[in-house]
């Protein structure tokens, strides 16, 4: 095939950049978004009696710990950007929307990064195919730009506005605007391209989607990253591990994995962890930035303090239990005993996996809350069959909750919505032969203590690849 490196054509840049930027924007805009909830908290309490407000006096204070909450999020959220190296030159203009962008942007010296570490989280490098996400490369005590084998394509501009990978309480009524509804975004594209500096005294038109969004990302870090995300790390990714564990007992030379839709990356470092060369691939920029912070930036365990749970007001036991701190890695991801490499790809699955490189290339394929991030899922399965190679693993788990299946979005956008026996027929077309299958509850993103708790009973199953048995017809 011709490989030959292939650098973005000046429009995607100019789309990856607006993307990037408006993703920047909805970080930097956290803490005006939160300050503007406890404000309307605080109006409601204006409103209140006299004697209603002595009843209530305590929330008073309650209000002023929200905002010292808020604050402590805010700051963990600014070094994670502050940390941050984009790539491409932020600071260009685009479709004539000149901003100096913030200086936090540019010009890190990386002396500073971990010592003793074999991490490789890598910078896929465009070569054949579209835009390309980024990753970090650790080797030395330095964050190097190192290519991928394959090209990590995405385009990112395209569908930024689509990320709803928290798909939390969707079904329930949103209507009381109180369910941990935060993390299902439209997947209407609005335009916010504004200059981000450091000061949230430029106001940001962050429209509510990517307010959530953001929201969602702290609530992912305790789902991967915190000691309170255990209790559903050992539902969901347990599982899994076990069932690696068994098919590949000699991992003498070990075995290749990727994990699509790596989120934050827990999961594809535990997979690395047990001796595998695994990769994570995400097409989310949101958790692209946080994964890269936490697997390369992070010094020690429990290094960081977030408050995730101030942004529901509702169905709290107490407000102890919804001002409680979290910490943050529970381990050292650097120290985790990670076979070499090990490396994050940024990127739209499709793009970077369906390339003659990528052929028959892995031992295994994981996904967990994956396949219905698909716009269409038989595209998604046709690909994890062409990568796997003949005798390959794939590991599934996950709801069918089809996160394009809202009519939200742009009516040209594309969801195929397929039961799961339909999704298990179109396996076997492509040469799946089931090996195991149950279903198991779970949650994502869980407040554990909340009144209301959204509980999915997820498809679990293992599948082989096996050519002799595949209906599909190869492509000449």
């Amino acid at each position: 095939g011709n490989m030959a490196a292939r650098r973005y054509t000046e429009h995607e840049e100019a789309l990856e950049i607006k993307s990037l930027r408006r993703i920047i924007a909805a970080y930097i805009n956290y803490q005006d978004a939160a300050e503007k909830d406890v404000k309307r908290y605080e109006r409601s309490f204006k409103k209140l009696s006299p004697a209603h407000k002595e009843l209530l006096f305590h929330l008073g204070l309650k209000y002023q710990r929200l905002r010292w909450c808020i604050s402590m999020n805010t700051s963990f959220i600014m070094n994670m950007l502050e940390a941050f190296e984009p790539p491409f030159d932020m600071s260009q203009c685009v479709d004539g929307d000149c901003h100096d962008c913030a200086e936090h942007m540019h010009g890190h010296s990386h002396a500073d990064t971990i010592n003793n570490s074999e991490l490789l989280v890598q910078h896929c490098c465009p070569e054949e195919g579209a835009n390309t996400r980024e990753t970090e490369n650790k080797k030395d005590e330095e964050v190097h730009m190192v290519g991928c084998s394959q090209p990590a394509a995405c385009n990112l501009g395209i569908s930024q506005g689509e990320d709803k990978s928290c798909n939390d309480g969707k079904d329930a009524s949103a209507a009381a605007n109180c369910q941990d509804t935060d993390c299902f975004a439209s997947s209407t594209d609005e335009n916010v391209t504004p200059g981000h500096r450091r000061a949230p005294s430029l106001p940001l038109d962050v429209p509510p989607v990517d307010v959530d969004k953001v929201r969602c990302i702290i609530r992912n870090i305790v789902r991967d990253w915190a000691q309170e995300g255990q209790i559903e790390r050992d539902e969901c990714y347990k599982p899994i591990l076990e069932e690696l564990n068994r098919l590949f007992p000699d991992r003498s030379r070990p075995p290749s994995c990727l994990v699509p839709g790596a989120g934050l990356g827990r999961l594809a470092l535990e997979i690395s962890s047990l001796g595998f060369v695994s990769q994570g691939n995400e097409f989310s920029y949101y958790m692209m930035i946080c994964s890269s912070f936490i697997l390369n930036h992070t010094q020690e365990a429990n290094e960081w303090t977030i408050y995730p749970w101030i942004h529901n007001n509702c169905n709290s036991l107490s407000d102890k239990d919804q001002l409680r701190a979290v910490s943050f890695p529970d381990i050292h991801p650097s120290s985790a005993g990670i076979t070499e490499g090990f490396s994050m790809c940024a990127g739209d699955f499709v793009e970077v996996y369906n390339e003659e490189s990528q052929e028959s290339a892995w031992d295994a394929v994981v996904t967990c809350f994956f396949l219905d991030t698909a716009h269409n899922i038989v595209e998604y399965i046709e690909i994890i069959s062409k990568i796997l190679k003949d005798g390959g693993i794939w590991v599934n788990m996950g709801p069918l909750l089809y996160h394009f299946a809202d009519a939200y979005g742009p009516d040209d956008d594309m969801s195929i919505e397929l039961s799961l026996e339909d999704v298990k027929r179109v396996a076997y077309h492509y040469g799946f032969v089931m090996e195991m299958e149950k279903m198991i509850d779970t949650t994502y993103t869980a407040n554990m203590v909340s009144m209301m708790q959204n509980r999915y009973r997820a498809a679990f199953w293992t599948m082989r690849k096996d050519v002799s048995r595949s209906k599909a017809k190869k492509r000449q």
